[in-house]
């Protein structure tokens, strides 16, 4: 057996995993409340774009409780890194259940980044773990040292869609820039709700050269609905 799978099976052993719904021994989101999540069967992205993101992939509806919480345990205290595993299944089963399920293959992942005191206070990258997971299904490259976030801004919950917009202004740009040059992008965050971010960031890449970004989340979000309330 290989040291880090010796390593996670005494960690499993030592301190088992429970899910975090229905507390059953085994996962942290078992397959049974997993279900309760309705992670979607076909590719239906909002109906109004911007003219930056070339399309976007959600699994699941922010709406449903156990969705917003376990979003919220993964990017705020008490941190749960290890959520991004559970959390990314739902993409890859929703484009497992796609009737016309998209390639990939030619494309880079890149995870929207944190400020570094933000990624300090948390200890990761939230939308960076996703892109980990998602970068082993999907078997392509992750690159997190192109996009970049310079400056912190106020967080986007507390704002209204013209607000998210202005305080996303100028607060990415691009390093390494010959490692985007001409690629398709897949641009990973946790939701989606206004789209301010994710338009941003896409803005950010094609004016270094990014021929296509395509947003991937799991969770598409109404304005509003990102306000997260304890449950």
């Amino acid at each position: 057996m290989k040291k880090g799978k010796i390593k996670s099976f005494l960690l499993d052993l030592l301190f088992p995993k429970f899910c975090f719904n229905c507390k059953g021994e085994g996962s942290f989101l078992c397959e049974d409340c997993k279900a309760i999540l309705d992670i979607s069967n076909s590719h239906h992205p909002p109906s109004k774009f911007g003219e930056r993101l070339n399309d976007l992939y959600w699994a699941v509806e922010y709406k449903n409780p156990l969705i917003k919480n376990l979003i919220n345990l993964f990017k705020y205290e008490p941190f749960v890194k290890e959520l991004a595993m559970p959390l990314a299944s739902l993409i890859t089963d929703h484009f497992q259940l796609l009737e016309c399920q998209p390639n990939f293959s030619n494309f880079i992942l890149i995870p929207v980044p944190l400020e570094k005191r933000k990624l300090k206070w948390r200890g990761f990258n939230q939308a960076e773990e996703l892109a980990k997971e998602l970068s082993s299904f999907l078997k392509i490259s992750l690159i997190s040292d192109c996009l970049i976030k310079i400056k912190e801004n106020l967080p986007q919950v507390e704002l209204s869609e013209k607000e998210r917009k202005e305080n996303i202004k100028e607060v990415f740009i691009i390093r390494n820039r010959e490692k985007i040059l001409g690629k398709k992008i897949l641009l990973v965050d946790d939701v989606y709700t206004t789209g301010s971010t994710m338009e941003e960031c896409s803005q950010v890449l094609k004016k270094a050269g990014a021929k296509e970004v395509i947003g991937i989340v799991i969770a598409r979000a109404a304005p509003g609905q990102d306000q997260f309330k304890n449950i």
